[in-house]
């Protein structure tokens, strides 16, 4: 392979997209001689270097492709990284005995990654899952005459020209003239995308006084339940329990038992009593 396409190859369109357009677009286009050269060395001799040049050579025509797609609001550096994994399958299978150039046979294979990766990622909602829907989803804007909405003749006619029942062209046109919102927008986003957000509309957990009433005097009625509980035991029970779970730095039973001058059995007993005493005491004040 020519030396000089080397960093090229190396290259990925997301790293610096403006460079490795302008890179792709200075490598020479294959003669008809080179490249049935090329290709015989890759398909009778399995020459990797024969391949390498062949993609190189053909990387300008798959950013051309992939710009074509552009409507869609992908990324333009992962279209063409697609549009290039086509590519590479397309010389894997090129036959120089067909009687075409490579370009003419990759076509098919550009295409068909940088449909798939439309249709994987163009929405969170899945848009087209037939074969007719997939047809009908990458053909219509270009059947489309203007922005607005197709006419009844218009949609008759898209209709007929892509083997598709009129309602179909309908349902896609709707799907296709939504504007994705972000579910929950970004401290970033301005004030307008933050007011019409799908999270703005949920209804807040607390936007019921009443239910938030009740919360409060629920936890008021639990907390006194709580102290007088507390208050029925004796002092070294309600200790133990503060210090294991009524406070942030809990005590272990280790630590309880040291100061007691009694085993971690011991103290682990007196909390269960105590935990037992005070459920009981909860329960009959409730």
């Amino acid at each position: 392979m020519n030396q000089g396409l080397q960093p090229v190859y190396q290259m990925a369109p997301g790293a610096n997209l403006p460079a490795y357009i302008q890179a792709v677009s200075s490598i020479p286009v294959l003669s008809v001689e080179r490249e049935r050269e090329l290709a015989e060395q890759l398909y009778y001799h399995e020459n990797v270097e024969a391949a390498r040049e062949l993609v190189m050579s053909h990387l300008r025509f798959v950013v051309h492709i992939a710009r074509s797609y552009s409507g869609y609001g992908l990324a333009e550096a992962d279209l063409i990284q697609e549009g290039n994994v086509g590519l590479m399958k397309a010389v894997k299978r090129f036959d120089p005995e067909v009687g075409v150039r490579l370009v003419s046979f990759a076509v098919h294979w550009i295409r068909a990654e940088i449909h798939e990766f439309v249709l994987k990622n163009w929405r969170v909602v899945k848009v087209a899952t037939t074969k007719a829907q997939r047809k009908l989803f990458f053909n219509l804007r270009k059947a489309k005459k203007h922005l607005g909405w197709l006419t009844a003749e218009e949609t008759k006619a898209v209709a007929e020209d892509l083997g598709v029942s009129p309602a179909e062209v309908n349902e896609m046109e709707r799907r296709l003239s939504t504007r994705d919102l972000s579910f929950d927008p970004t401290p970033q986003a301005d004030d307008e995308e933050h007011a019409y957000g799908p999270v703005a509309y949920l209804p807040s957990a607390e936007a019921d006084p009443a239910d938030a009433a009740e919360d409060d005097e629920w936890r008021s009625h639990a907390s006194s339940k709580l102290r007088d509980g507390l208050a029925a035991l004796d002092e070294r029970s309600r200790d133990i329990l503060q210090s294991r779970w009524l406070t942030d730095d809990k005590a272990t039973l280790q630590a309880l038992a040291e100061r007691y001058g009694v085993s971690a059995e011991r103290i682990r007993q007196l909390e269960a009593n105590a935990m037992k005493k005070l459920r009981s005491r909860m329960a009959l004040t409730a």
